[in-house]
């Protein structure tokens, strides 16, 4: 049987016809070799002649191909952040793009392309282990059949390098080479250099609990599929993929002997699952995992500069296969989903309440509802399940909460009305138990408990207040699973121990920023409450600058993050036939259009010039008065023009614009080819908005129906 895991440690040798890597810790292995510039694969028995070592490497992240080129990414610095259960895992800080060729050719899309990828790469915070499958729960893995290669155990979801590793797959699995050239046979030598990624938020901490030592660990997984940022990747595709879908996961390690960064020697023996015993040191894993993704129907949110955007849904009829996939998969993996929704029931956000409550009634069979009530709204809790068990999506059980109504007034503690009604459904869904089996050199666990349910949460974003319900679940879960083991005593609770609370808080308030950081750009709001238990008024301030940060993220940055996420993922694959004359990253806009923002910063400062500017002695201030005015009414024209057109200066994605966001460029740029005042002005025909550019949009759409 071939190397399951990854190396460790690579070289890279470099010459003009290829590029070599090594293992200097396995010398029997074979040799990677990247021929240039074809990118083809081969292994070589042995180091290869005539090449020079450039670098060592912690890790080869993929090859991607764009424009002109082909690019290896190798992972150039990787922080070690903890241990699980004795294995390292490292956060990956810097990368290098290693070129097949020699660029003779300078092409502005290729560099657009190459700088989107950096961006994403230096912003997107991923992590791996060489000898730990850390896209996979503890509950997976203790399923999973050992003997494979790693990246063939990795979870595809959360596999998030798997698209620009698709060519050192091919070659190991024997298919046919984007060139042409098949590569026959098996090639096992090649799985070592496969190193599965995860995106998204890991902790290990060790700490104690009631003089209990304890390994605490908390793992957010994003999903690769229908990423994105805020306003560009909303509800479900045509996949059954659902927006900003997480899986977290909380896992206590008790007697975790594994030493090291993160690492902790128990003490205290540990004996048929109780404390206390010296007879016995078994290692215990409890882990805990719940999930939380977009409303699964077809909407969207359109920015337009307003602070709220335009919200479209489609009707929920035609997304009823989508979400069939979706749960399909969902209870599959999970068992029973409890669907909590967090939305308000009011205003705008009460069209998803509705359209998400439809969708469940068409899938669960003879659906009942159940509803209470209070002094503060008519709706604090509604219910809806299937009546009978004849399907399998009669395993749904949906939960709505009133959120911000009940903890309006910063009552955050009403929250704990949601807790208890979810309390049953906890006990029976139970959670993830494991004790190491002794001798056992694969590191398998003896599975004692099964978590057979699963909460999924959502709001709008799947952020904030999302984030408070996960962490108020989490804290229960765990204090069940303390007492279980005989960390804790009844009527005790992990919040007696101060530190171990701030401990526990922050952690979670961390996770909380790092999810809200990949979607919305900023930091998740009320943190406070995650950090302290209490909403702040200071938490109240820092949420203000979080919303105004957001505002400015999502209109003027969010595009070139949204097409980084496409490039990377394999969403969007460059051209290799229009370089040199491709104008993708051009602004197509009319000339006319595109002056008005520097009119109106030039107005700004003109007349703040004026207000500063005297008159000379014995001459009149009128003029420099009429002077300051004009500029002053120039731009409010222009705030005015660019507020009411505000479709025309959202940063959109370059790479798959939005259908909506097309149709509804458009119809503004129509409106205003309409204007007696400005259409003479406006060119009648953009090279951007051509049939060609817009083909994609097209198949975007059919995609969608």
């Amino acid at each position: 049987m071939g190397n399951v895991f990854p190396f460790r440690d690579i070289n890279v040798h470099a010459s003009a016809a290829h590029y070599a890597f090594t293992s200097p810790s396995s010398p029997s292995s074979q040799t990677l070799v990247v021929e240039r510039p074809s990118g083809d694969l081969r292994l070589n028995d042995g180091p290869l002649l005539g090449t020079k070592r450039v670098s060592s490497i912690a890790g080869i992240l993929g090859i991607i191909g764009l424009g002109l080129d082909k690019y290896i990414i190798t992972i150039t610095k990787a922080q070690p952040v903890g241990r699980l259960k004795g294995h390292m895992v490292y956060k990956i800080i810097a990368t290098e793009f290693l070129p097949l060729r020699d660029r003779t050719l300078h092409d502005p899309d290729e560099d657009n392309y190459l700088g989107l990828l950096k961006t994403f790469l230096k912003n997107g915070p991923m992590y791996f282990s060489y000898s730990f499958d850390i896209t996979n729960s503890f509950q997976r893995q203790a399923h999973a059949d050992t003997s494979l290669p790693m990246w063939k155990r990795a979870d595809d979801r959360f596999f998030w390098n798997k698209f620009i590793q698709t060519d050192l797959i091919k070659f190991a699995t024997g298919q046919v080479h984007g060139t042409g050239l098949r590569y026959g046979s098996r090639h096992g030598g090649v799985d070592p250099f496969i190193l599965p990624v995860m995106f998204g938020m890991l902790r290990i901490t060790s700490t104690q609990i009631k003089s209990s030592p304890l390994n605490f660990i908390l793992i957010t997984r994003r999903s690769r599929y229908r990423a994105g940022t805020r306003y560009f990747t909303r509800g479900i595709d045509e996949h059954g993929n659902v927006a900003n879908f997480n899986e977290t996961e909380q896992i206590i390690i008790i007697n975790d002997g594994g030493g090291g960064l993160g690492g902790f020697a128990g003490g205290g023996g540990m004996q048929n699952g109780k404390l206390g015993s010296n007879n016995d040191q078994d290692l215990q894993v409890m882990s805990y995992v719940q999930t939380r993704g977009s409303v699964p129907v077809y909407w969207a949110e359109v920015s337009t500069l307003r602070y709220v955007p335009t919200l479209q849904i489609r009707g929920v009829e035609a997304a009823v296969d989508a979400a069939k996939r979706h749960f399909d998969e969902q209870i599959r993996l999970y068992g029973d989903n409890y669907l909590v929704n967090l939305v308000n029931s009011k205003g705008r956000e009460e069209r998803v309440k509705n359209a998400y409550e439809q969708m469940i009634k068409i899938l669960v069979s003879s659906p009942v509802e159940a509803r209470e009530t209070d002094y503060v709204t008519d709706e604090k809790i509604r219910v809806l399940e299937g009546s009978r068990t004849t399907s399998e999506y009669d395993r749904l059980h949906y939960v709505y909460f009133d959120f911000h109504n009940e903890t309006k007034g910063l009552q955050w503690h009403r929250a704990q009305i949601l807790l208890d009604r979810l309390r049953e459904s906890l006990m029976q869904g139970q959670y993830f138990r494991g004790v190491d089996l002794p001798g056992d050199k694969e590191g398998q666990l003896e599975i004692r408990n099964q978590q057979t349910a699963v909460v999924r949460t959502n709001c709008m974003d799947c952020l904030d207040r999302t984030n408070v319900v996960q962490s108020m679940i989490a804290r229960w879960t765990m204090t069940r699973q303390l007492l279980d083991v005989g960390v804790l005593q009844p009527g005790q609770s992990q919040d007696d121990e101060l530190e171990f609370r701030d401990l526990f808080r922050n952690v979670w308030a961390d996770n909380a920023d790092v999810v809200s950081n990949s979607y919305s750009g900023t930091g998740a709001l009320k943190t406070d409450f995650t950090r302290t238990g209490d909403r702040t008024k200071a938490g109240i301030f820092q949420d203000l600058k979080n919303s105004i940060t957001r505002y400015a993220m999502n209109n003027f940055a969010d595009g070139p993050r949204q097409d980084g996420f496409d490039l990377f993922l394999g969403a969007y694959a460059p051209s290799t036939t229009s370089v040199g004359n491709s104008s993708l990253f051009k602004d197509h806009r009319p000339v006319l259009i595109q002056s008005i923002p520097y009119i109106l910063g030039a107005s700004f400062f003109l007349v703040f010039v004026a207000s500063l500017a005297a008159p000379r002695p014995g001459s009149t201030s009128w003029p420099l008065r009429l002077f300051g005015l004009l500029w002053m009414a120039i731009g409010g024209w222009c705030f005015h023009f660019i507020y009411n057109h505000g479709m025309l200066y959202v940063n959109w994605p370059k790479l798959n614009t939005p259908r909506w966001a097309t149709e509804g460029y458009q119809e503004t740029l129509g409106n205003i080819r309409k204007d007696k005042l400005l259409g003479p002005y406006v060119n009648r025909h953009e090279r951007g908005l051509s049939s060609t550019k817009l083909g994609h949009m097209e198949e975007g759409k059919t995609r969608i129906q």
